[in-house]
């Protein structure tokens, strides 16, 4: 028989303490260790990623070893990035400069993947408390609610798997969070508090500003009119509020302003080409529809996603509450940010797992409290949900029998394990009499479902994407061996920022240049094996690999292959 867990700890969770007691810190600190460990776990097993990662470390790695004055200005192989403001760029720099003055390394070498992916890691981590604190203040002394929404933060692979990566996703989730707790901390504050409260609501605006520039403004406006809704603040109490937030999005507007005085016109570009053009039309290939972000939370939601529209149904009903008035909100807020976009990516969906926690984090606490003469809509159902869990669970211990029998997936086996024991065992106990063991089995299987993600952020495969292409690091290497002067092209591929962060110069695709190179001293050509013996004419073999020849060109045969239409292989 499975013991319960401590005693204190029940009566803590299980019985609502006061709303004017304070937050279960202990505890919400306790889940934030948990992610922090999930988040650096393997963090240098896998090389960077296409496209963002690459780009993301070169632009932090030059911002690194450029001078003090300039280092405001980022750059991508020289040339000024206007892609995405530098807020993440520096802090990821910092950490390059605190790496090479440690180890000694020189300002040529490449730092390991670690020491790129631990500053968008641990900022990534903070979105668990966070979320926490934001259903203690929308559920004061509900502490099983503010824990379950924790938990369920912890444990959504998307957020676990997409903040560990050197983008800006996961430090945007957890300034965006900042600011919704900002905002929730104003009604108890006074005079003093309302000024302090206000300047971390806009210094949150300020870290949107300098981490997606775009999103900042209408997801700021949006929040406060959910806020405004409250209607618990008097007119110059929100007149402070607002002096406040424009005091703390000052950092963010004097960079955008200082930017657009030293670039000019092409400072817009960073609102224009790479913000609201998305929303019209696709970018780079990747168009989309609003089926899209649909898709990703009903295959990144488990084993959540059933409890998605009982919280949405229970939010519902409660509609006149604060705390259901603002997890609508955020849901809706939230969705017209991600929905209409003509540019859609998976990680553009990342923005709707906060508001997915807060909705399903009292479903969860009710279904291990179950407090007579309080039956939520689909209560039937809800009570039932443990045994889909169960059976869930019970396919998954099969499936781990089934993945040792293939060789290719035979490492999963433990992670299929480890999730279908916390799933099997916890849903067992979230259907028993006993409230007690009722609350170990969520524990249990919060625990099986870490675990599992530990182990999946422990081995090769978390980062699966990598499987889709060619790996780049070998390439690079390659490259790297030799002096080389004019331009570097590949030969019938795709371009590849992580190729070019490994080779530590640019490598563009040939066929997509614009035009011939025309710097003196020759050029240079990466040639695979599988392709045509005719494209490499008049080229010298420098370098063979297991599937790469490195050749060097003159000018003159490259002109020409690039004005040809590329050889079939044969």
């Amino acid at each position: 028989m499975v013991s319960p867990p401590p005693a204190g700890w029940l009566r803590a969770a299980l019985r609502p303490s006061s709303p004017q007691g304070p937050a279960p810190l202990g505890l919400l600190g306790l889940l934030w260790l948990l992610a922090l460990a999930l988040a650096l776990i393997g963090l240098n097993n896998l090389p960077l990623r296409d496209w963002d990662e690459g780009i993301v470390a070169r632009v932090a790695l030059e911002t690194s070893l450029a001078p003090w004055h300039q280092k405001w200005l980022p750059t991508y192989w020289g040339v000024p990035y206007l892609n995405k403001p530098p807020g993440l760029h520096l802090l990821i720099a910092a950490c390059l400069g605190l790496w090479r003055w440690c180890t000694g390394a020189s300002a040529a070498s490449l730092p390991p993947e670690l020491v790129l992916r631990l500053v968008p890691a641990f900022l990534s981590t903070l979105v668990v408390p966070l979320v926490g604190l934001i259903q203690w203040r929308l559920r004061p002394g509900d502490r099983l609610s503010t824990l379950a929404s924790a938990a369920i933060a912890l444990t959504l692979l998307p957020l676990a798997r997409h903040g560990r990566l050197v983008m800006l996703d996961g430090a945007q989730l957890s300034a965006m969070a900042l600011l919704w707790w900002g905002l929730l901390q104003l009604p108890s504050a006074g005079e003093r508090g309302a000024v302090r409260w206000g300047a971390v609501v806009g210094l949150a605006g300020s870290a949107l500003l300098l981490l997606k520039a775009p999103l900042a403004l209408p997801l700021l406006a949006g929040s406060l009119l959910i806020r405004w809704l409250d209607r618990d603040l008097s007119p110059r109490r929100g007149l402070v509020v607002l002096m406040a937030i424009a005091v703390g999005l000052l950092p963010g507007l004097v960079w955008h302003g200082a930017h657009l005085l030293a670039r000019g016109d092409a400072a817009w570009q960073m609102w224009t080409s790479q913000g609201f053009r998305r929303v019209v039309q696709g970018i780079e290939g990747h168009g989309g529809s609003p089926l899209e972000p649909v898709l990703e939370i009903l295959e990144g939601g488990w084993p959540w996603l059933p409890l998605w529209p009982l919280g949405l149904a229970m939010a519902w009903r409660q509609r006149g509450q604060r705390w259901a008035r603002w997890c609508l909100g955020l849901t809706l807020l939230t969705a017209a940010l991600v929905l209409p976009l003509r540019t859609q990516l998976p990680w553009y969906s990342l923005l709707l797992w906060p508001p997915f926690a807060l909705l399903c984090g009292p479903a969860l606490a009710w279904l291990v409290r179950r407090p007579a003469g309080s039956i939520p809509p689909a209560g039937w159902w809800l009570r039932r949900l443990p045994w889909l869990w169960l059976a869930l669970g019970a396919v998954l211990l099969l499936a781990s029998a089934g993945l040792l029998l293939h060789p290719a997936l035979r490492g999963l086996a433990p992670c299929a394990l480890l999730l279908g024991t916390g799933l099997a065992a916890g849903g067992r106990l979230l259907v028993h009499p006993d409230r007690r063991l009722r609350l170990g089995g969520l524990i249990v299987q919060i625990g099986g479902l870490w675990l599992a993600l530990a182990w999946l952020m422990a081995g090769p495969w978390w980062l699966w994407e990598l499987n889709e292409s060619w790996a780049t690091p070998g390439l690079g290497a390659l490259v790297q061996g030799h002096a080389i002067e004019g331009p570097v092209y590949i030969l019938q591929e795709a371009e590849r920022p992580s190729l070019s962060w490994y080779a530590g110069l640019p490598v563009r695709s040939l066929e997509s240049a614009d035009q011939a190179p025309v710097e003196g001293g020759g050029s240079w050509l990466l040639l695979s094996r599988q392709q045509a013996p005719g494209q490499a004419d008049h080229c010298r073999p420098l370098e063979r690999s297991a599937e790469w020849n490195l050749y060097r060109c003159g000018e003159e045969s490259l002109s020409r292959r690039s004005s040809s239409p590329p050889a079939v292989p044969g």
